[in-house]
């Protein structure tokens, strides 16, 4: 993600982000799911880590967690957090074969471009260990929009998303509906999905 009026709202509101997800995400049973498949001492991708609150839970795991993020203010949270190493890159910047046991893909891919959305699949599924865990949220929708906010979003229906995570190679073993209300205020449906590589 790199689109510069999404990436202003978050370098400039990093600190009410960091407040509204870091309670959530100490007590999201999707997360302690997602830490509980994946092997002691696992090495973990944070993809869009924001202020490092999930990144945090892996760690105290003894999980090796690296979180990557487009923000310049929330890497310099993320990296206040023990146990956690984030950079600042962007989606274009995931490289690499068999590197994680696990990827935490928690609402960030949303804010990559629909043309742009398969080919960031292929090269997280290449990331990946074979058999490793892949967890994707994203707001359910179609289109391409952005919030009051002025943030960047792609949207996209489950049955697009499960699709689009099977033509990358992925196995769907789990899926989860909800609605929550986000940095702007509105409440707004979401999905969540667990895979393997």
């Amino acid at each position: 993600m790199s689109d510069p009026e999404t990436l202003q709202v978050y370098n400039r509101d990093a600190d009410e982000y960091a407040r509204r997800t870091d309670a959530a995400n100490q007590n999201d049973p999707r997360l302690h799911d997602f830490i509980a498949a994946l092997p002691a001492k696992g090495q973990v991708l944070d993809l869009g880590c924001g202020p490092g609150a999930a990144a945090a839970e892996m760690a105290k795991a003894g999980l090796t967690v690296t979180g990557m993020d487009a923000s310049a203010e929330m890497v310099a949270k993320a990296n206040q957090h023990q146990g956690v190493s984030a950079r600042q890159a962007t989606f274009d910047d995931i490289d690499g074969s068999d590197l994680y046991d696990g990827i935490w893909a928690n609402f960030s891919l949303l804010h990559a471009p629909r043309i742009d959305f398969p080919r960031h699949l292929a090269a997280l599924h290449r990331a990946l260990k074979p058999g490793g865990a892949f967890y994707i949220g994203m707001k359910l929708g179609s289109g391409e929009h952005r919030d009051g906010l002025g943030r960047y979003y792609s949207y996209y229906t489950q049955n697009e998303l499960e699709t689009l995570l099977q033509d990358a190679g992925f196995t769907v073993t789990g899926t989860h509906l909800g609605q929550g209300k986000g940095l702007e205020g509105t409440v707004q449906p979401w999905i969540s999905v667990a895979a393997h590589g």
